[in-house]
């Protein structure tokens, strides 16, 4: 099976593989290499690798292959970022423990994917981060709701709804259309604004609804009805 990445991606994006089950690894690297939009800048099963190859080729892409109790290995995310901070992670993982996938959103993975996703499914994650988007599939996205639901406190004023109502109409429709997941230029265009107004945007929504980034204003939005979740 050949899948082709969009125009978006005609230029070749660079992807480093870390995976320690190398069949699983192998297959990543050859679904890779058959796209004309992408090239695999190194693969490994050993993070010491995974630094020193992160370091020298900076890539665009991380691909983190994580099981259950792999809290060592997501801790160790800050490293790859100082190795190259423009690099963008994408955990794979098929690990149940929510709290382990939320810890790694909030150190900064740009997306998180079960390794029992179709192909086609991570190459359009891939897509996604690399045009500055959030990645987060629906069943993990249901998950992380559910543990941050469950850990939301009871108040007499809702914190969050003071923070919703600061929202403007034109702020509102911005997020609607970053949980649909599409990208700055995408949504400048179909809001008939400018890239830089877009950006604009997004910076006031972060600081009124205390979000450190877009993926935790997608997950923010998932929670609170701002926007659908995909399907």
């Amino acid at each position: 099976m050949r899948s082709e990445m969009s125009a978006a991606a005609a230029v070749r994006i660079s992807v480093v593989v870390v995976e320690e089950h190398e069949l699983f690894r192998a297959g990543l690297c050859l679904l890779l290499s058959r796209q004309e939009g992408l090239r695999v800048a190194g693969e490994t099963a050993r993070w010491s690798d995974a630094l020193s190859i992160v370091q020298r080729e900076r890539p665009d892409v991380v691909l983190l292959g994580i099981g259950q109790d792999d809290d060592a290995k997501i801790g160790l995310m800050h490293d790859l970022f100082a190795a190259s901070e423009s690099t963008r992670i994408l955990v794979l993982s098929k690990s149940s423990d929510q709290e382990l996938l939320r810890h790694a959103v909030r150190l900064g993975a740009a997306g998180v994917l079960g390794k029992d996703k179709p192909a086609d499914m991570l190459l359009k994650a891939i897509e996604c981060v690399i045009g500055g988007g959030a990645w987060v599939d629906r069943g993990t996205t249901a998950s992380l709701l559910r543990e941050l639901s469950a850990k939301s406190r009871p108040a007499k004023q809702d914190p969050d709804e003071m923070k919703i109502a600061t929202l403007s109409q034109r702020e509102r429709e911005v997020i609607q259309l970053v949980g649909k997941g599409l990208k700055n230029k995408q949504i400048a265009a179909a809001l008939f604004i400018s890239d830089i107004t877009v950006h604009h945007h997004l910076t006031s929504i972060y600081s009124k609804l205390e979000v450190a980034d877009r993926l935790e204003m997608v997950i923010y939005a998932y929670r609170h009805g701002l926007a659908d979740i995909p399907r």
